[in-house]
This record gives C-alpha cells, structure tokens and sequence, in this order.
C-alpha cells in the first residue's frame, strides 16, 4: 500500500510556496541516493512552473547496462493550486500526487533492498499558482506553461511505454469513482484495451475494471481547436511509445480547479495500479499492446502519425 506515500506527498504539495525544490528534499529524506531532477520552464506568458523528474534505476535496467525495458510515469495537471483564485489544493493536482507516490513508494522499497527489473521514469510538475480556463461542462485547469512544452520535458526516448495519470472528472462519460483506464494509444492508432493491464486492474482493485472513452480528437495535440476530454493522452503526440491514461474520477462532474474534491483512497489505488504495472512490465509479464497486430493494422491502413500534429488548414 501507499498510504504513507500519499499522506506525506499530498503534506510537501499542500501549500502556497511548495516547488519543486521542496519535492525534492522530501524524495531525498526518502532516499539520499535518489536520482532527482528539479528545474523551472518558462511558458509564452513569462510564467513558469518547475519540472520533478526522478529517475529511478532496475536490478537489470537500461541504467545498469540491462535490456530490462524502461516505463514512464506521468503525473499530468495544469497545477496543483489555483491560487488566488482559489484557497488550497484542487483536484487537478491528484495526478502530481499519484506520480509522485509511487516514485516514493520505488526509493523507499530500494531502500530495504526491493529492486523493480527495468528502469522506472517518474515526471510531473509543480505549480500552486496555475490558472483556470473557461470549459463546458466544467472548467479546465489552465497551465502556466504550453502543453507541448511539458511534452517534451517528461516524455523522453529512453522510455518504452508511458502511464499517464490525470484526474479526469470533469465530463459526463465517465461515471464511477475510482479509475479508469484508457485504450492503449500508439503513433495515432487508438489500440484495443490491454488485457493484461486489466487484469493488474483487477488485482489491485478486487472489482471489475473501468475503461474511459477516447475520441480521435483526443489524442490530438491541444492548440488545434478541436474537442479533448482533458490533456491525459497528450503525451502520445509526442512519442511512438505506447500510452495509456489512468484517469482519477468522479460519479458526477467535478472542476478540476475544485478544493476539498480529492478522495486519498481514489489517488491511492490509482498509484498502487501503476507500481504494479511497473513491477510486471520490466519483467516482460505486461505487454502494452498486440506487436504482429499493430504491424498488421499498419499494413493494410498506412500510418496514422498525422493524428499526432496539428494537421493541415
């Protein structure tokens, strides 16, 4: 379980002035040998907000000279705080603090000797001042920073298949509290939903999974002027590695720039999921998608990577 991870993450992220320098401190007291990576990024606006990227190294990983393969976890938000606009942590910020746990949870197993088989990438960002965007049905968290830009600072080659865990409760398709997971998205295919991360759903949940819609203008890259459900899949616009959302979300609709709207048990089995799914992967036990189908689907229809820019006018 993470229950102690998700407490004293949600603890460092709940305040006006955290950075990314006090997420930090707080993995280095978790482990002093921790690989962590902290700097600012610049949006069009002069604002800016600061990127956390934790490195985390397998028993026979790419790190070590293995051929383990890498995982990326994501943890996707506009902020963490919507101040002054709003008093306090908002749900948007469940993702920052999914991600964040469980590259705790990783530096504090490696500390009782509990090494995962590949190479574990844990990036989010960090932001309490992020401004709100006018949205139907509810409003959007907005970003200090372009979508694009954050792309490129977490999703990075050495990374072979990407979680990305974002709350997701702001529209009407989804309708159950907990998670879901999306279909596996790759270089502009919308894939069929991997049964082996359903069954590490079913395992760490002991229900039934919950999959989410996707629309093609959903993985798209934002900034084209078309319908996204949220920014969860924007990270496959940028990567030929398969992605998968794990979305945190609610019976009803919820604004993603909401105070008090966050639910510890709801952020826990999502971060819980995702460890279990990077303890398997590196083992080679989860595939993300069907390899001779993807090369079967591409054969016959050509690539779909246009869905992966901004298209033509």
């Amino acid at each position: 379980m993470l229950i102690r991870q998700i407490m004293d993450v949600f603890d460092v992220l709940d305040t006006s002035k955290v950075d990314g320098a006090a997420v930090k401190k707080y993995l280095l007291s978790v482990n002093p040998e921790a690989d962590v990576e902290v700097y600012p990024i610049t949006g069009p606006k002069g604002e800016s907000t600061d990127m956390v990227k934790v490195r985390i190294p397998g028993a026979h990983g790419k790190a070590n000279g293995g051929k383990a393969p890498t995982i990326g976890i994501l943890g996707r938000l506009g902020g963490i705080g919507a101040r002054p606009e709003m008093i306090g942590y908002v749900s948007d910020g469940d993702g920052a603090t999914a991600a964040l746990s469980v590259a705790a949870k990783l530096l504090d197993m490696q500390t009782k000797g509990d090494f995962l088989d590949g190479d574990v990438f844990v990036s989010t960002q960090i932001c309490p001042h992020a401004p709100t965007a006018p949205h139907k049905p509810v409003p959007f968290m907005g970003s200090p920073v372009d979508m694009a830009q954050v792309n490129r600072e977490e999703v990075t080659p050495e990374l072979d298949a990407i979680l990305i865990c974002d709350t997701t409760k702001g529209n009407r398709v989804i309708n159950t509290r907990g998670f879901a997971i999306s279909n596996t998205v790759k270089q502009g295919w919308i894939l069929k939903v991997s049964e082996d991360l359903l069954d590490v759903m079913q395992r760490t949940t002991g229900r039934l999974p919950y999959v989410f819609p996707l629309s093609m203008q959903d993985i798209t890259p934002y900034g084209n002027d078309v319908y996204h459900l949220n920014s969860i899949l924007q990270p496959c616009t940028a990567t030929d590695a398969p992605c998968v959302g794990v979305a945190i979300t609610a019976e009803t609709m919820v604004p993603g720039c909401a105070t008090g709207a966050s639910h510890f048990e709801d952020v826990e089995e999502a971060a819980r999921f995702m460890l279990e799914v990077a303890k398997a992967y590196g083992r080679g036990e989860v595939s993300f998608y069907d390899e001779k189908e993807f090369s079967r689907l591409k054969k016959l229809y050509g690539s779909m990577a246009r869905l992966q820019t901004k298209g033509e006018e």
